[in-house]
Formats: C-alpha cells, structure tokens, sequence
C-alpha cells in the first residue's frame, strides 16, 4: 500500500503539488473506532488513504482518497463533512461561484468516471442564505465531490497506479475550486500570524 502510495504521490507532483507528503501521512490506521459503535470488531475491513492540502489537518479540506478491500476499490476526491468553519466557508463561496463550479462537475470526461457523492443535504437552507437562490440546492449540502467504484481484481492490473493517477488528476479541478475559499482563510490566518501584509 505505501508503494502505491508513493508512485501515486510522484505522479500528482504534476497536478496536484499541494498534496504531495509522505506516503506514512496518507494511509489510514487499520484499527477502528469502537468507543461508540455496537460493533468491537478491532480492525477496519479495507485499507485506505487520503492525500490533504498542505496546511490543512489531515481530515479537513478537500482531498483526494482510496480504499480497498475484498470486494471493490472506491476512488474518490472532494470534501467529505468539513468541519463547521469550512462547512460555511464553502457554502458563502458557491453564492458567487456555483456556476462555475457546476461546470467541473458536467464535464463530460468527469462524468463519465465518476458520479457525485450524495450530498448529505440538509431539508432547508442553512441559517443565514437566502432561500430562493439558484444555488441552494449545492448550499444545502454537507459534502461536494466524487467518486467512482471498480472491482477489487483491479488492484491487481499493472496499470493500476495509472487508474487511480487518471481519476485523481479529473478531479483536481474539483478538489482545488472546494479548496479555494479554504486556502483564502488559511493565507489570512498565516498573514496575522506573522503580521504581514
């Protein structure tokens, strides 16, 4: 798994710069969770990894992610639940620039790779956004991106490293125009850090 990482972390060196790191930083830990979850089971049934901005925690952001496991690959990149602040910064960026947006999403070479993730949407518009705009149906959601699935066999053809690059650089405009209003706050927080201008 790391050696895949790697090779694909060198191909996105020329696409996707931002979320070039070390291979460790992307995979996941096996072991799940079970604090709060009826199922004890102390291990995860697939294995994953999730390349994130630089500057941005590993779970926050847009990024781009793998899993595999005994039964299919899921590729996918987008935001998945943000945290509340970049929940907000995304929403009050897609006023402005929903058109845009949609237009990455209805390319057709995207489309035919991917579907969208199903936006976890809330029933109304969240607190603050007018109700009648022409993007509420983006706003709404809790989550923006895409994702596709293939058999697990795949991970076994030489030219797998080559697949999950392919969707990967698809998706960049994607992940880079959820990141934009992420990558803003981050540039003004850096700058009051510092005290530059």
């Amino acid at each position: 798994m790391l050696a895949i990482i790697r090779k694909v972390t060198d191909a996105m060196a020329t696409f996707a710069p931002d979320f070039v790191r070390p291979a460790e930083k992307c995979l996941f830990r096996i072991y799940r969770d079970t604090r709060f979850s009826a199922n004890k089971l102390p291990y995860k049934n697939h294995v994953a990894a999730w390349w994130s901005h630089e500057g941005l925690e590993k779970t926050s952001g847009a990024g781009y992610y793998f899993h595999i496991d005994a039964k299919e690959i899921v590729i996918a990149a987008g935001a998945w639940m943000p945290e509340k602040d970049q929940l907000a910064a995304i929403r009050h960026w897609l006023l402005d620039h929903h058109a845009d947006f949609r237009k990455l999403l209805q390319k057709a070479a995207v489309r035919k790779a991917f579907s969208e993730f199903e936006g976890n949407s809330l029933v109304r518009p969240p607190k603050g956004f007018p109700k009648e705009h022409p993007a509420m149906d983006l706003i709404r959601c809790r989550q923006w991106g895409l994702s596709t699935s293939l058999p697990a066999s795949a991970a076994l053809e030489p030219d797998f490293v080559k697949v999950l690059t392919r969707h990967f650089k698809l998706a960049a405009p994607v992940v880079d125009a959820l990141n934009t209003p992420l990558e803003a706050a981050l540039g003004s927080r850096k700058r009051v850090f510092f005290g530059l201008r």
